[in-house]
């Protein structure tokens, strides 16, 4: 179960940082809003896996989640560069988040 409420922490955060950049500097009050919202929901998410997670692997996949798909969203949705290097770097965080969940598995 910790590992389900992992991954919403994680796309909380994707929807957060979104929010952060259409705030545009917290002028936009509802931006503003979702922004302050969806933090608190992946931080308390996050808290609440961490009772029965490795901390460096839970923080890694919550890290992940969130630059990966703030990524891939910036891309397909907001205009962001998608150049070779761009995704084979977002390749490689899968990669690692991939390696540290191997790495720890008991």
């Amino acid at each position: 179960m910790a590992w389900i409420f992992l991954v919403v922490a994680g796309l909380f955060e994707v929807v957060m940082a979104l929010s952060l950049k259409l705030s545009d500097g917290f002028s936009h009050v509802w931006w503003s809003v979702s922004f302050f919202v969806t933090a608190v929901l992946s931080f308390g998410l996050l808290s609440y896996a961490l009772k029965s997670l490795d901390v460096g692997t839970a923080y890694a996949v919550w890290t992940g989640i969130g630059a990966v798909g703030t990524a891939v969203v910036g891309m397909l949705a907001m205009g962001d560069n998608a150049s070779f290097v761009r995704i084979a770097s977002i390749a490689l965080i899968v990669v690692g988040i991939v390696g540290l969940n191997l790495a720890g598995a008991h």
